[in-house]
């Protein structure tokens, strides 16, 4: 089980990161791009986790792909969940903020409450 979880909350040029230890968050933006990524990591490692924690993120295709997989190469744990269910967790959360900063913070608590699978989608398939 993990004890640290990190959301996050990715779009096209950015992504909104929420560390959650305990009941504090921390939060970053990121760019969207190898240097973003790697920017990611390096924040994390200013905070010398004792454990791993579980990143989690919804499943949106071409936004996230490149970020899960670059965190999975690099050793992290990844949770890339459907975006149904996230939205329903924060129904049941009676959650009605909808900023970027706020879905990240939701997201590590979905994680943290659900322990979702680890595991990234795999990419679409090619029609022919």
């Amino acid at each position: 089980m993990f004890q640290i979880t990190i959301g996050v909350d990715i779009a096209k040029k950015k992504f909104d990161v929420a560390l959650l230890i305990e009941s504090k968050y921390k939060h970053k933006v990121f760019t969207n791009d190898e240097t973003g990524f790697e920017a990611f990591i390096a924040w994390l490692l200013t905070f010398n986790l004792l454990t791993q924690p579980l990143i989690c993120m919804e499943a949106t295709g071409a936004y996230s792909q490149p970020l899960a997989n670059f965190l999975v190469a690099k050793g992290y744990s990844v949770s890339v969940v459907n975006p149904a269910k996230i939205k329903a967790y924060a129904k049941s959360e009676l959650s009605r903020a909808k900023t970027d900063k706020a879905d990240a913070k939701l997201i590590a608590r979905y994680a943290r409450s659900m322990q979702p699978g680890l595991g990234t989608p795999p990419p679409p398939a090619i029609r022919r």
